[in-house]
């Protein structure tokens, strides 16, 4: 833990002065990330939305609500995870990231999750899903969250050996308690142990 620390205080101290879109002119905190730095599962979300921006921490508002208790039902401590998203600044109005935002943004993610290295990474949502699938050459099996959530995608190369698992958005089930069941059956996997 020693190494580690400095190198993600690094990315911090980078993300509290970035300038690199527009996105840092309304913000008012960066949500840069939250949680053990030696993680074996990094949760990837979005981008902060308005609670996130008001405090710094990932997933505090209504998603964060229903994450937690997502978390809960798979016996996850919020403690034992990573979460960060792949922007780090609210969108206005919480809009969909633009393409040349997520350019800009997603280099600090790379570097943490190959400072972290963890076993999973579970993307919540679409945008997550397809920047985190394309990272680990699996763009051409990102078909839209709905087909892909739940499934899990291995890669193994000479740099990584990852799980890479595509779940719905938790704000999904915030807005539509009906899903609430989906997604406590993907989160499942975590919980059954089926990924060791």
């Amino acid at each position: 833990m020693q190494q580690i620390n400095p190198q993600l205080r690094i990315i911090k101290d980078e993300v509290l002065s970035c300038t690199k879109c527009p996105l840092y002119k309304t913000r008012i905190f960066p949500v840069i990330g939250q949680g053990n730095h030696q993680a074996s599962i990094v949760l990837v979300g979005e981008a902060p939305g308005f609670n996130e921006n008001k405090t710094g921490r990932p997933f505090c508002g209504q998603a964060g609500a229903v994450l937690d208790e997502l978390l809960e039902f798979a016996e996850i401590k919020r403690e034992d995870i990573y979460i960060c998203n792949i922007l780090k600044c609210r969108p206005p109005g919480n809009r969909n990231p633009l393409q040349y935002e997520i350019d800009a943004c997603t280099p600090y993610l790379v570097r943490q999750l190959e400072i972290i290295k963890p076993k999973i990474v579970c993307c919540l949502g679409n945008f997550a899903s397809c920047f985190i699938m394309n990272l680990f050459g699996l763009s051409n099996q990102c078909d839209g969250i709905s087909k892909i959530h739940g499934r899990v995608f291995e890669v193994n190369d000479d740099k990584w050996k990852i799980k890479i698992i595509p779940l719905y958005h938790p704000a999904v089930a915030a807005y539509n308690q009906n899903m609430i069941e989906s997604l406590k059956n993907d989160f499942k996997i975590l919980k059954d142990g089926k990924l060791k």
